[in-house]
């Protein structure tokens, strides 16, 4: 007869692996790891963004050539820039350019984008998309190279084919309305893609059904589109609103290829001046305060863009 020895066999402690993790260490390690994902974009918007920011804005306090010593000027730089017509005159072509390149680029974009939403095979609509898209890709300074020739008075295509029509040459790039009005063309046809792309995406987002109950409720074409789906776009609409204006107060490459900020100053705008005074005339601290105003401007603007977004956007 075999004797049968039962020892109490002990638990075996656990592995430091197996235990559990305590919350705050969890925590800890989940805000360690998302700074480190983080840090790459916060440490490039301090480099390149706020530095940049405040070195222009101490700049313009200061009267610099490169050659000589900087020395301070405090506010005399501005009071030199608001006295200056020609900076005054490069806001104004500015602030008018922006009202119709934005909502010219705004409108054609959303009538695109209506239209390609309808009935349409899938690699046509495909086909559409890559072809409004393509321009935002090429350089501004080459497109804006080749439309100078197209716009030429004298042998200009454009000018050809209204010709066609017995219509006479029109100055294009010769006369002040004409050159904005160029201007504003050549900006449009590259810029409206990204406007576009935006407007497809957020028609994607709306649900079919809304569109669906309202057709049964007899709200059919222009209708359906003032009260659906327009409000249900809206903060498309903003993000390209606010895109938009951000982008045309800072138009350089179009009016400096193609009219170089004439006829007269017609079409100089404010990036202009800021170049041709650091660049040309060698006035850092002025061609500074220029910048600063127009940052101002712009932060103004955007300001101003949402607090009336709370009047006509609408979130789902």
């Amino acid at each position: 007869m075999t004797d049968t020895r039962i020892s109490s066999v002990r638990p075996r402690a656990a592995s430091p692996a197996a235990r559990a993790v305590r919350p705050g260490a969890r925590e800890r390690g989940t805000r360690l790891l998302a700074a480190v994902f983080l840090a790459p974009t916060v440490v490039g918007i301090v480099i390149f963004t706020v530095v940049p920011i405040v070195g222009s804005v101490v700049l313009s306090l200061f009267h610099w050539n490169v050659i000589d010593s900087p020395g301070f000027a405090g506010t005399a730089n501005y009071r030199e820039v608001f006295g200056d017509t020609t900076v005054l005159v490069s806001f104004r072509n500015t602030l008018v350019f922006m009202v119709f390149a934005v909502a010219a680029q705004l409108l054609i974009a959303l009538a695109l984008a209506l239209t390609l939403n309808g009935r349409m095979p899938t690699w046509l609509r495909s086909v559409f998309r890559s072809a409004f898209f393509f321009p935002l890709v090429l350089s501004a300074a080459s497109i804006s190279v080749v439309m100078k020739y197209l716009f030429n008075q004298d042998f200009g295509v454009v000018n050809w084919l209204i010709g066609l029509f017995g219509i006479a040459p029109v100055p294009w790039l010769t006369s002040e309305h004409g050159a904005m009005a160029t201007v504003v063309i050549v900006y449009v046809w590259q810029q409206f893609g990204f406007s576009f792309l935006l407007f497809v995406g957020g028609l994607n987002n709306i649900p079919k059904e809304i569109h669906e109950a309202a057709a049964l409720d007899g709200a059919t074409g222009p209708r359906k589109h003032l009260a659906i789906t327009l409000p249900l776009l809206s903060p498309t609409l903003l993000v390209a609103s606010v895109v938009g204006i951000i982008n045309a107060l800072q138009v350089f490459e179009q009016p400096y290829v193609l009219t170089d900020g004439g006829p007269g100053d017609s079409t100089r705008t404010v990036v202009m001046v800021i170049y041709e005074k650091a660049f040309e005339q060698l006035r850092f601290g002025e061609a500074s305060a220029v910048g600063v105003l127009l940052f101002v401007l712009i932060m103004a603007v955007t300001a101003l863009q949402f607090r009336l977004s709370r009047r006509f956007v609408h979130y789902q």
